[in-house]
C-alpha cells in the first residue's frame, strides 16, 4: 500500500505538466513510488536525464535545444525538492540542481533572461529578470510565487507577460526558494516589494512607474498585500491566494503544514500555526486602491474560492473577479480560463506595447 503522501500526490499532476514537467515522467515517477521517502531522489534521477541531454546540446552550440533541456531539468529538480522538508541535505541538494539548471538555460531562452541579485536587509534575494523582445524600457511584472514554487517553476507563466510587452522579475521572497534558508516567511510582504522596487528605480532597461504585482497561492496573499501598502505598483494579479492563512490551518494537507512550519522557521506547529494567522488580509483589503484582479477556483481544497471572493469585495480600487468554477488550486487544470485573459488585463494597466 502507498503511502498517504504518495496518494495525495496524484493530485499534482495538472500542475507539474503546465508548468513544464513532461506527462510521461509525471506518470513514471509518481506511479512506480512505494513511498514518500524516495520522492525526492526518484524526481532527481529524471531530473538528470534532461539535464544531461542540455548539457550535451550545449557542447553541440544547439542552443535553442539546450534551453528546452536545461530548463525542464529546473522544474522537474524544483519538484524534487517541492514539500520534501523532512530530508533538508536532500531537499538542498535538488534544489541546488535546479538553480544550476535554470542558470544555464537563462542566456539561450527566447526572450533570454539575468540571474539578478536584489539587495535585502543586509543579504540579497535572487530572481530572473526577463525583457520582452522590441521594446525599449518595457513595463515590469513582478512575480510573487507561493509556499512551495520558486523562480525555476515559473517558465511557462513568465510567456504571458513577455508575449505581451512586459518584463518579468520572478524573485525568491523569504521562506522561498534561494532565500528560504537565510529568511523566514514574512506577512508583511510590502517590506519585500518596496526594495525590489528601488532596485528597479535604478534600472535604465525597464519602466519602474509602469509596474505591477502578480502571485500565486500563498503569493495571492503576498500580491494584494503589498499592493495595500507599496503604492507605486500599478496593478494586481492575485490568484487563488488565503485571506486568512491561519483561518485554513486546521484543514491544510501535512505536507503543506510540514513546509510552512520550516520556511517560516518555526519550532513548532503550535508555533507555526500562531504565525500563519498573521498572513491575513482583514483590515487590508480595503486599502488596496490600484487595479485588481482576482481569480478564484471553485474545487480548491487548499485556498476556498470563498477568500478570494472576499478579498475583491473588500478592495477599494476597481477590481475583476474571474471565478473558474472547475478549477483546481490555481486553477493548474483549466490554465486556459485565466492565464492569457489575467496577461491581457495586466498590459492594458500598464500600458504595455506588444
Amino acid at each position: 500500500m502507498k503511502d498517504d503522501h504518495i496518494k495525495h500526490a496524484k493530485n499534482f499532476l495538472s500542475r507539474f505538466t503546465v508548468n513544464g514537467v513532461a506527462a510521461s515522467d509525471f506518470e513514471d515517477v509518481v506511479n512506480a513510488l512505494e513511498s514518500w521517502d524516495d520522492w525526492c531522489s526518484k524526481w532527481s534521477e529524471r531530473a538528470a536525464v534532461h539535464e544531461e541531454l542540455g548539457r550535451e546540446a550545449l557542447a553541440q552550440k544547439h542552443f535553442v535545444s539546450a534551453a528546452e533541456h536545461l530548463s525542464r531539468a529546473a522544474v522537474t529538480y524544483h519538484f524534487a525538492k517541492y514539500l520534501f522538508v523532512q530530508d533538508m541535505k536532500q531537499m538542498r541538494a535538488a534544489h541546488m540542481k535546479a538553480v544550476e539548471c535554470l542558470d544555464l538555460a537563462l542566456p539561450h531562452l527566447d526572450p533570454p533572461g539575468q540571474r539578478v541579485l536584489i539587495p535585502y536587509e543586509g543579504s540579497q534575494l535572487v530572481g530572473t529578470l526577463r525583457l520582452p523582445k522590441g521594446v525599449t524600457r518595457p513595463p515590469v511584472v513582478l512575480m510573487t510565487m507561493g509556499l512551495d514554487s520558486t523562480k525555476e517553476e515559473l517558465l511557462t507563466f513568465e510567456t504571458t507577460f513577455l508575449d505581451r510587452g512586459m518584463a518579468i522579475l520572478a524573485f525568491d521572497g523569504p521562506g522561498q526558494g534561494e532565500a528560504e534558508y537565510e529568511f523566514p516567511i514574512r506577512y508583511d510582504y510590502e517590506n519585500v516589494v518596496g526594495p525590489v522596487i528601488d532596485w528597479l528605480s535604478q534600472r535604465d532597461d525597464v519602466d519602474a512607474s509602469r509596474i505591477g504585482v502578480w502571485g500565486i497561492s500563498l503569493g495571492g496573499y503576498y500580491a494584494p498585500r503589498a499592493a495595500a501598502f507599496e503604492k507605486r505598483l500599478k496593478a494586481c494579479v492575485a490568484n487563488c491566494g488565503p485571506y486568512n492563512w491561519g483561518a485554513l490551518w486546521d484543514k491544510l494537507p501535512g505536507l503543506t503544514r510540514d513546509a510552512y512550519i520550516r520556511r517560516s522557521h518555526s519550532a513548532s506547529p503550535e508555533e507555526a500555526r500562531e504565525k500563519a494567522f498573521q498572513l491575513s488580509l482583514e483590515g487590508v483589503a480595503e486599502k488596496i486602491e490600484c487595479p485588481l484582479f482576482v481569480i478564484a477556483a471553485g474545487l480548491d481544497r487548499l485556498c476556498p474560492p470563498e477568500d478570494a471572493e472576499k478579498l475583491a469585495s473588500e478592495a477599494k480600487g476597481p477590481t475583476t473577479l474571474l471565478v473558474i468554477p472547475d478549477g483546481n488550486h490555481v486553477a493548474h487544470n483549466r490554465f486556459y480560463k485565466y492565464r492569457n485573459q489575467s496577461a491581457d488585463w495586466m498590459a492594458a494597466q500598464l500600458a504595455a506595447s506588444s
